[in-house]
């Protein structure tokens, strides 16, 4: 009986971890115009010609993934349940490895953020109640060092 209880409050604790989680604050890379994302978080002329450069890759993984889905559908027999049910694992298989590659460029843009815009990202986040990926901003020697001040 213990064990039941034991089960029975672990699996509501998984339930309940799943059910409140927050989703990924997404920089939107690609997705977003790259006037926009510069503009918002007023990007220096380097971290301008990394996000073309981070969405121009994102398009191209893109594209390749979208042909990748575009094979397994028209390649995939759909004549029964269990034929639909692996087309739908494919399927899955390949949606994930878009958001992979989605929050690897964002998180890679996000690497050359420097403390102010991180924190702008981060609290734009906050706002709408999502979490933000964790990286480490760039240090730029032409910054301004808030200590000295």
């Amino acid at each position: 009986m213990k064990i039941f209880r034991l089960l029975v409050v672990f699996c509501s604790f998984l339930l309940l971890n799943k059910t409140y989680a927050q989703a990924d604050c997404i920089l939107g890379v690609g997705l977003t115009s790259d006037s926009i994302i510069s503009d918002v978080f007023q990007l220096n002329k380097m971290q301008h010609e990394k996000l073309v450069s981070f969405s121009a890759e994102l398009k191209y993984r893109n594209d390749l993934l979208n042909n990748e889905l575009q094979n397994v559908k028209s390649r995939h027999p759909q004549s029964n349940v269990k034929e639909l049910s692996q087309l739908a694992d494919k399927y899955k298989s390949v949606m994930d490895s878009m958001t992979q590659v989605q929050t690897m460029i964002d998180k890679r843009m996000l690497t050359l953020f420097n403390s102010k815009q991180y924190e702008l990202y981060r609290n734009l986040c906050k706002e709408a109640s999502r979490s933000p990926f964790i990286v480490i901003p760039t240090v730029y020697s032409d910054s301004i060092n808030n200590e000295n001040r």
